[in-house]
């Protein structure tokens, strides 16, 4: 077995429409409930909460991707990294425009008045609009 393939571990993630990457990789750095979390080769086993935010993942070429993830779950397990999200999507994919128009609804939509529950699918929606911006570097 080769070096790097000894330091390498299978990542799936799946999101709730499709399996948006599977194969081996060196590295995930995920966005967790209480900040950044950075998993290597054969972590130990365990569950984390994924909020909405930036994942990024290194494959066995060296290259880096990055993609925009809503929330969810991550599992480490016999070197195996499973990672569940409500969507994930690559920077490239993103509509700048309608992004910025989703951020510009949650905004008006957070100054009124609103039941808890509106209120927190707002804070949803304009969280995962202002990463999409922040991942296409187009936060203007």
């Amino acid at each position: 077995m080769a070096e790097n393939e000894r330091n390498s571990f299978y990542l799936k993630i799946l999101a709730a429409d499709k399996v948006f990457c599977k194969g081996k990789a060196y590295n995930v750095i995920l966005p967790a409930v209480d900040g950044q979390l950075s998993i290597l080769a054969h972590h130990a086993d365990m569950m984390a909460a994924v909020e909405t935010g930036e994942l990024k993942y290194q494959t066995l070429d060296g290259e880096w991707h990055t993609a925009v993830v809503g929330n969810g779950f991550a599992q480490a397990i016999n070197n195996r990294v499973t990672v569940l999200v409500d969507f994930a999507e690559r920077p490239e994919d993103i509509n700048i425009l309608r992004a910025k128009e989703a951020k510009e609804r949650a905004e008006e939509q957070m100054r009124q008045k609103q039941s808890i529950q509106e209120y927190y699918h707002t804070q949803a929606s304009l969280a995962r609009a202002m990463t999409r911006l922040r991942v296409t570097g187009k936060n203007i």
